[in-house]
């Protein structure tokens, strides 16, 4: 690589950390701030809480790494054009090669990472959070709920024990579930108790009273229940493993006789493509990028800042992903769509680098840029005016 790509692709993966890592904090503060709950009522440890929020980051960082990488290349390639490193690149008789290289070799690499985190580190770190989640509910459930006490679990969730005993045997258990709105579930069992890998709860001896939204009421006899504690679902036993949390290998050749997997099929053929497909954003977001800010244009031209107008057309090329993501799941034909957003635009910005073309922010909105911009040019100078005359 030249010294003069290595100097824009430097240039750029700075812009593109100073992006990355403010955002990245920021949504995982939210994200952290939602579980806080694990340590207020559960009396977990800091240190707990610490890898907790840990185990989150690599479900953030596939999302928020496409649109960092957008505005690092649009924001580094319009302050070089306004300081006139691309004029002189251009008037120097260089290859356009020179500016596209280094930012598809960014973009590449950010793919490829964005693969291999979706893929085979996403998936089991998903696994250890509700593991974690599910030892502090039965840490909860076995130590920290008094008897003979309501106590909130989440909202719409409310569980009583009579008695506790050693073991991690409950007695008593009286369990009422609000959550969702189609209907309200009340569970009642003589024993119960926590498995020794702290995942799930069995309740035993008991009885299911739902009520549906129309007022029906059903009641179900059991003699035995399983409860997945991270999300205090109904379980088949341990901690189930759903499509989020399975690897690639088992999302390319499921087991037939999963519990799961037969239950929601759709949902495991939807993730399937979801992360075969996610990872190509980063390069479509690259060429796109040098598509609207890779070209000289002289700096006095009002016109929309290229930054922004890359990442409004990113983000309606990822609600497409999304949108054709969700539709797989309605039906297999539409499985080739989440494919054909990123490919399709891809080739569309290869095109117009090819034939040196370039996208343009609708008339309406360059010529109310261009009012604004003169209007704000006509008041400088009259209150300069006015000022000098009251002095």
């Amino acid at each position: 690589m030249k010294l003069l790509e290595v100097y824009i692709l430097r240039r750029i993966f700075q812009m593109f950390l100073v992006t990355l890592l403010p955002v990245l904090t920021i949504i995982w503060t939210i994200q952290v701030l939602g579980r806080i709950n694990l340590v207020t009522d559960t009396g977990q440890s800091m240190g707990s809480f610490a890898t907790l929020a840990t185990f989150i980051l690599p479900t953030i960082i596939p999302v928020v790494l496409p649109f960092a990488l957008v505005i690092g290349i649009t924001q580094t390639l319009t302050a070089m054009n306004n300081d006139s490193e691309l004029p002189v690149i251009d008037a120097a008789g260089a290859s356009r090669s020179i500016i596209y290289r280094p930012v598809l070799v960014l973009g590449l690499a950010l793919s490829l990472f964005s693969f291999l985190v979706t893929n085979f580190v996403e998936p089991p770190s998903r696994v250890a959070a509700r593991q974690m989640v599910a030892a502090a509910y039965a840490d909860l459930l076995s130590s920290v709920i008094e008897e003979k006490t309501f106590r909130s679990i989440e909202p719409g969730l409310y569980v009583q024990i009579s008695e506790r005993h050693s073991g991690r045997v409950l007695k008593g258990l009286f369990v009422v579930d609000y959550r969702d709105p189609n209907f309200d579930l009340i569970y009642y069992a003589r024993e119960g108790s926590i498995d020794e890998s702290g995942t799930s709860l069995t309740m035993r001896d008991g009885e299911v009273h739902r009520k549906s939204a129309d007022g029906r009421i059903s009641i179900i006899k059991f003699v035995s229940y399983a409860f997945d504690l991270s999300a205090m679902a109904k379980a088949e036993g341990g901690l189930p493993q759903y499509s989020t949390d399975r690897s690639l290998a088992f999302l390319l050749n499921p087991d037939p006789n999963d519990p799961v997997y037969q239950k929601s099929p759709d949902a495991y053929r939807s993730e399937l493509h979801r992360r075969l497909s996610d990872w190509l954003f980063p390069i479509t977001f690259a060429l796109i990028s040098l598509v609207i800010a890779g070209s000289t244009r002289s700096h006095r031209q009002t016109r929309v800042h290229p930054m922004v107008f890359a990442l409004f057309l990113a983000f309606g090329v990822r609600w497409l992903g999304f949108s054709a993501t969700n539709m797989v799941e309605r039906h297999p034909l539409y499985t080739p769509l989440p494919y054909a957003v990123p490919i399709v635009f891809s080739l569309i910005a290869i095109f117009m680098l090819a034939t040196n073309r370039q996208f343009s922010a609708p008339r309406f909105i360059a010529r109310g840029m261009s009012r604004l911009a003169s209007s704000v040019q006509r008041r400088i100078p009259a209150s300069r005016t006015s000022g000098g005359g009251t002095a």
